[in-house]
């Protein structure tokens, strides 16, 4: 016969290394082969569809003619419609700031060298 304190330590050292002391019912023998198992491997790799790669290939295949797309051909007709309006991008260095810089700096040239000339014309 086994004392109190052996009965303990024995469910108690069950318990730490996964070995059922008390008899268990089908339905807990399930989970317990069911956690004993290694777990199944993470298929991250696959859970979202590679959707850049498709674009990508869809795109060369669109530059090399085996494939239309009539969305992205709207598109491209808008755009050399606007452009052939005049109602295209700006390219840098038009804006009207940059076209007030370069207004200044033409007066500043023009009055230099009428200032030049002056100069000249006094020297002379």
């Amino acid at each position: 016969m086994a004392t109190n304190y052996a009965k303990r330590m024995s469910l108690l050292a069950g318990r730490i290394f996964v070995d059922a002391g008390r008899p268990i019912d089908s339905k807990s023998t399930k989970v317990l082969k069911i956690m004993q198992e290694l777990p199944k491997p993470i298929k991250l790799k696959d859970y979202y569809p590679p959707l850049e790669e498709y674009s990508s290939i869809l795109w060369k295949l669109r530059y090399l003619g085996l494939f239309r797309d009539e969305h992205a051909d709207f598109r491209e007709e808008m755009n050399r419609l606007r452009e052939l309006r005049g109602k295209g991008k700006r390219r840098k260095g038009e804006g009207k700031r940059a076209a007030l810089k370069h207004e200044l700096l033409n007066l500043w040239l023009i009055i230099s060298k009428e200032d030049e000339m002056i100069v000249l014309r006094i020297l002379l």
